[in-house]
């Protein structure tokens, strides 16, 4: 969590899309006893994946080795079955961002409540993951704008600015 240029709060997190891929691929194997790859499980999570319910619930047929007779299959697989393969992953990081809410300074919580969570990388772009996290944590959650290069962006000014709050700190509170 980052407030007024600094961390205050700091939680790692080992869920990043290649778990998600992966979560998809084991639910394949274990459901359908066929095998994808990760180019195959990322284009399931992109275009059917979501971690909240959506309005249509959508179907994709996808193409893989069966286990047991080791021949090409298809078979088609909908938005509730993702969700499902994705459960384990995103219960990690609804638990995450819990803990580090938990942790953050009671200043920083009242703004929370106010302003709410925005949310960045390229995760963020899951659908149904702002109305997750905002089920879950009781606060409103939206995407950045630029999810995938706002946190660089972030960054690059900060450094930029470094300087000028490194002087900033160096003056008495009352200039």
């Amino acid at each position: 969590m980052i407030s007024l240029g600094g961390m205050v709060v700091s939680k790692s997190l080992d869920v990043a899309g290649d778990e998600l891929d992966e979560s998809i691929m084991q639910y394949f194997r274990r459901k359908y006893n066929l095998l994808i790859g990760e180019t195959t499980a990322e284009d399931v999570k992109i275009k059917i994946g979501s971690a909240f319910p959506l309005v249509d619930e959508q179907s994709l047929e996808v193409k893989g080795r069966d286990q047991v007779s080791g021949l090409p299959k298809t078979i088609t697989i909908t938005s509730e079955e993702v969700r499902q393969a994705l459960s384990e992953p995103l219960k990690l990081i609804v638990d995450v961002v819990k803990a580090t809410l938990e942790e953050t300074p009671a200043e920083l919580s009242a703004d929370l409540v106010d302003r709410g969570i925005v949310l960045a990388g390229g995760g963020s772009l899951l659908r149904g993951i702002p109305e997750l996290l905002s089920r879950e944590t009781e606060l409103p959650v939206t995407r950045a704008a630029d999810p995938l290069t706002c946190v660089v962006m972030g960054c690059g000014r900060y450094l930029e600015e470094l300087d000028n709050i490194k002087r900033s700190r160096g003056r008495p509170s009352y200039l």
